[in-house]
């Protein structure tokens, strides 16, 4: 059976994303994945090297995705699927290019976990990110901010003479452009995965890369990877080297055998095959491997405490099982990145397939052997020889063919960056047709030197701070929506105090108010003084609802800057001012989980502790509550002894 390309439509229960949060994320990533400096005491030289390499500062110029909320309805995905007679893979160029599903058609399994809905939930960097199946993680520490984003796709020919689909964007996080190449040779019961990473600029770059697989896990499970020690990460903000399998009385490479969610890198030693497998109780399962590039092998565990359960839950519909993931990437653990020299890229080839081991052997109680005969049964499925060969035939004959029938767009910014910086992008065109609204500002900044004016009133556009736009920015002509975004450039750029200038500057001649305001407030609130900060919000609250007059254009922000003003009116004590926020607030805002988690903050401040309990007790679901957040359980102690009702209990690590 040849291999053949088609779409076709996938239809899920869905969450609507939502729109972008019109506000500028000016404030630092999370802490959720950052180590303790203490914690870096005592790791390799060139770990700590590369931990320490160009961490991201801010999401900038990314915005965040924070519009979605938990009602599901029926949706139409568009899908790419691919089969020959081993495998059927789908693919969603729409969603960040996830592999949705991968089912091996001799025995009809489902070799991924396969989400059966889709439910945005906040684990990305930019917020809005989906479970399951394969997804392709570029930029920095997290899950990518394009996971939720469409991706350009096209037909491309296979380096066996066969078709494959090549997806490729510009991750504006680090301004560099990648591909990823999927194909299935005839005859072949392993799907092919060639990436390319390249930085066009003439400065070194921080590349950062994990591909990371969604498995269907039970008690049976058991992740296999070449290595007899791991790093470990419990969400405490430590990592410290631990044995494979056995740590704390426990074999971990059963996902389930741990309580938390946990983090275990292990450590495969230069020279070896790198691979990693989860296989069930009888020894069958998915298999990964590469080319040596890609070296580090990871196992992600929810754990099978009650946290963790509560996550998996929330990601999904009742009743769809768990999961965990086995992941590959660039360095040896997820908090390093990789320096990319300029006008260099990073290429590897990564082989998904199905696997079958000897379950006794796999499942007793001697590792080396169970290594092993996982190790002997992956050569006999997919020799190492011809994963080189698939590799030196890809990057020869494929990496560079230009694509052929359009399946997808993606979005125009690559098409900016080409443009102005003239790039020669050989296999990954980035056409001026891709252009669009956001980008046509710019575009004219680029060509004329003045960032055009809005035609209607909106809040502003997206702003770029890479260091040739902020070039731009500084020397075109200063109006205030241009004081605006050549302030936020310079707020990524580290310069503070430049910064709240521009934004004073744009300040006395700006017809709308707000934005700059908004901007001065975070200032105010990350500098240590929240009274300050809780005026600026307040202002920039009455300023936005004089301008919006209850527009529907405008609720995105209204939702954004409310949620944000009524926080920092609690942050400075100031309960009547968080009450005046909320009752300005639109009905359909004030229903919504975040209004309703700040509503019982409010009663709390305003005395009523009763009331604020009732708010945890009807129910309330809070749809971006960020992965390690726990403002549920930190609020429920404020307003009771009782025990967190399971509903709210997400913690990820032992209760402080």
């Amino acid at each position: 059976m040849a291999t053949t390309v088609r779409r076709a439509p996938l239809t899920l229960p869905a969450s609507a994303l939502g729109p972008e949060n019109p506000l500028p994320a000016l404030r630092a990533p999370d802490g959720v994945h950052v180590l303790d400096e203490r914690a870096r005491d005592g790791l390799p030289r060139d770990m700590a090297r590369q931990i320490g390499y160009e961490p991201l500062r801010s999401l900038l110029p990314v915005r965040i995705l924070d519009g979605y909320e938990r009602q599901r309805e029926q949706r139409e995905f568009e899908s790419i699927v691919i089969e020959n007679e081993h495998l059927r893979v789908v693919v969603l160029p729409g969603l960040g290019g996830r592999v949705h599903s991968l089912v091996h058609l001799p025995t009809g399994r489902e070799l991924l976990y396969r989400n059966p809905v889709f439910q945005p939930a906040n684990l990305a960097l930019n917020g809005a990110w989906f479970s399951g199946g394969i997804e392709w993680n570029i930029g920095a520490t997290g899950h990518t901010a394009l996971a939720c984003a469409p991706l350009h796709a096209a037909l491309v020919p296979a380096p066996d003479g066969g078709v494959m689909v090549r997806l490729w964007e510009w991750e504006r996080l680090r301004d560099l452009p990648f591909q990823v190449d999927l194909w299935l040779p005839a005859d072949s019961a392993f799907l092919y995965v060639g990436v390319r990473v390249r930085n066009p600029h003439e400065r070194p770059a921080p590349v950062y890369w994990w591909s990371n697989t969604a498995v269907p896990q039970d008690a049976g499970t058991r992740v296999l990877a070449p290595a007899d020690e791991a790093w470990h990460f419990g969400y405490e903000r430590s990592l410290r080297r631990v044995p494979v399998p056995h740590w704390e009385g426990a074999d971990r490479t059963y996902p389930l055998r741990g309580e938390y969610p946990a983090d275990f890198f292990y450590e495969v030693q230069g020279g070896d095959r790198p691979w990693i497998a989860a296989l069930d109780a009888d020894g069958r399962g998915l298999v990964q491997t590469s080319t040596a590039r890609l070296r580090g092998r990871k196992l992600f565990t929810w754990g099978a405490g009650a946290g963790g359960r509560r996550w998996q839950e929330w990601l999904t519909e009742p009743g769809s099982g768990g999961y965990a993931e086995i992941q590959a990437g660039l360095a040896r653990t997820q908090w390093e990145h990789v320096r990319l020299d300029a006008g260099a890229e990073f290429s590897w080839l990564e082989a998904y397939g199905p696997l079958s081991a000897d379950a006794p052997v796999v499942h007793g109680g001697d590792w080396a052997a169970a290594r092993a005969e996982t190790g002997t049964a992956l050569a006999r499925a997919l020799p190492q020889e011809r994963v080189e060969a698939a590799y030196e035939a890809w990057r020869r004959d494929g990496a560079d063919r230009e694509p052929e029938e359009r399946l997808a767009a993606g979005s125009g910014w690559g098409a900016l960056e080409v443009l102005c910086g003239g790039f020669e992008l050989p296999g990954t065109p980035f056409p001026e047709s891709t252009l669009g609204e956001e980008q046509a500002p710019w575009a004219q900044l680029w060509r004329a030197g003045v960032f055009p004016a809005q035609r209607r009133a909106a809040p502003p556009g997206p702003s770029l701070v890479a260091a040739h736009w902020r070039d731009m920015l500084e020397t075109a002509p200063a109006d205030p929506l241009t004081e605006y975004h050549l302030g936020v450039a310079q707020w990524h750029a580290g310069d503070v105090a430049q910064a709240v200038r521009s934004w004073e500057r744009g300040l006395a001649l700006a017809p709308s108010r707000w934005p700059l305001l908004r901007c001065l407030a975070v200032a105010d609130a990350l500098a240590g003084d929240p009274g300050r900060a809780a005026d600026a919000y307040a202002e920039a609250f009455d300023d936005l609802l004089r301008e919006s007059r209850g527009s529907a254009d405008w609720q995105a922000a209204e939702c954004a800057l409310g949620r944000e003003a009524m926080a920092a009116q609690l942050a400075a004590g100031r309960p009547a001012a968080a009450r005046a926020v909320w009752d300005r607030l639109r009905p359909a805002l004030r229903d919504r989980g975040a209004f309703r988690l700040l509503a019982a903050r409010l009663l709390a401040a305003e005395g009523h502790v009763a009331a604020a309990r009732r708010v945890f007790e009807d129910g309330l679901d809070l749809p971006d509550l960020r992965e390690g957040d726990e403002t549920l359980a930190d609020v429920w102690s404020t307003l009771t002894d009782r025990p967190l009702p399971a509903r709210y209990e997400f913690r990820m690590r032992p209760p402080s």
